[in-house]
């Protein structure tokens, strides 16, 4: 059997290698570790997390909650389970979630927060996928027995489906004053906060004060290979690590992960302003083709074209023949987004493909 299936292995060792040929711009997501990244995974000293003594864990969550001006965090799997986390710990069955109608926790969390948390989303709309405060407090159900109760405010910064979009300070303000008045709780889907922070020069402290709770991920373009942190208060995250517990999101030896989302956060912040040069520059390409109708505002990684004469299966296959990997984005767009692994030289490269196309 061994013989039998060392071929097969070989072909798809080939394969993967033929893989990493292609200009990957599916997702910030597809990274992979760098060597000093490698090393101080490895280096990174372990313990059992599920009992709280890894102590690479804890700097992480340590560290990440000092950045951010908050209590505690708490080390999850994913993003997506550190949202979940946090739309339990903030509601109860029957009440609603006011989110923007593209918002990930919505679209792309598997109908987790119905799943999990047995409530119901509020769907507003909003440009770019960014909310307001006026909307936001049109939005609140009365105190009546025939509606769920309004509880809790999930934002996303930078936004996914808006191009990557981000909120100005002005308006997390108004925000966070709506939720206060009402007694509402007010959560940020940070999946791309980190290029929110560099785009715009926000404090991330000033986030730890508007919100309840924050989502960080540094699996995306901070380029670690797994995990997020999700914020708050010790009491909140001392629930939430229960929450985690059902969720099956405990981990052991967790360390190893952790230390590589401690080396993204000290080393791979600031270098999100190239990500971002080079987003501009495929947008600027992108925008003289006769079958693109509009490019979204670029603003961080992300790029977001809508097209015409050309459906984005027919375009991706052609980027695809030509070495570029993108993803169809809805009915009529495709999405690329620069990330750690996306060169100079690839950029260049993608530029040239998209001025032939």
């Amino acid at each position: 059997m061994l013989a039998d299936g060392l071929p097969k292995l070989i072909s798809f060792s080939r394969m993967s290698a033929n893989q990493k040929k292609m200009i990957d711009l599916r997702s910030d997501t597809v990274t992979k570790p760098t060597p000093p990244m490698l090393e101080a995974m490895m280096s990174a000293p372990v313990g059992d997390d599920v009992f709280g003594d890894d102590p690479s864990v804890n700097q992480l969550q340590d560290d990440v909650a000092a950045y951010f001006g908050m209590e505690e965090g708490l080390f999850c799997p994913s993003g997506t389970m550190a949202n979940q986390i946090a739309i339990r710990m903030h509601t109860r069955p029957q009440d609603e979630v006011i989110c923007h109608e593209n918002a990930h926790v919505y679209l792309y969390e598997g109908g987790g927060m119905m799943s999990n948390s047995l409530v119901s989303p509020k769907l507003l709309p909003g440009d770019y996928g960014l909310l307001s405060a006026a909307a936001i407090a049109e939005s609140i159900n009365p105190d009546d027995i025939h509606f769920p109760k309004s509880r809790l405010v999930c934002l996303e910064n930078t936004m996914n489906k808006g191009g990557g979009s981000t909120y100005s300070l002005e308006t997390l303000q108004a925000i966070h004053k709506t939720c206060v008045e009402n007694a509402l709780a007010l959560h940020l889907d940070g999946a791309r906060l980190f290029n929110a922070l560099v785009a715009t020069g926000q404090d991330p402290k000033m986030y730890g004060q508007l919100f309840d709770s924050i989502s960080v991920c540094f699996s995306k373009g901070m380029g670690a290979p797994v995990g997020s942190v999700l914020l708050g208060s010790s009491t909140q995250i001392a629930e939430a690590k229960r929450i985690r517990k059902a969720l099956g999101g405990g981990m052991r030896q967790a360390g190893y992960l952790a230390a590589a989302c401690s080396y993204a956060l000290q080393h791979h912040v600031a270098r999100l302003a190239e990500d971002h040069a080079r987003a501009q520059q495929l947008a600027e390409a992108l925008s003289g083709k006769s079958f693109v109708k509009e490019v979204l505002p670029v603003q961080t990684n992300i790029v977001i074209a809508r097209l015409v004469s050309k459906t984005p299966n027919e375009l991706l296959k052609e980027l695809e023949a030509a070495g570029v990997l993108a993803v169809s984005f809805g009915k009529d767009a495709i999405r690329f987004v620069t990330h750690l692994d996306f060169s100079a030289e690839q950029l260049e490269q993608t530029v040239s493909i998209i001025n032939k196309l």
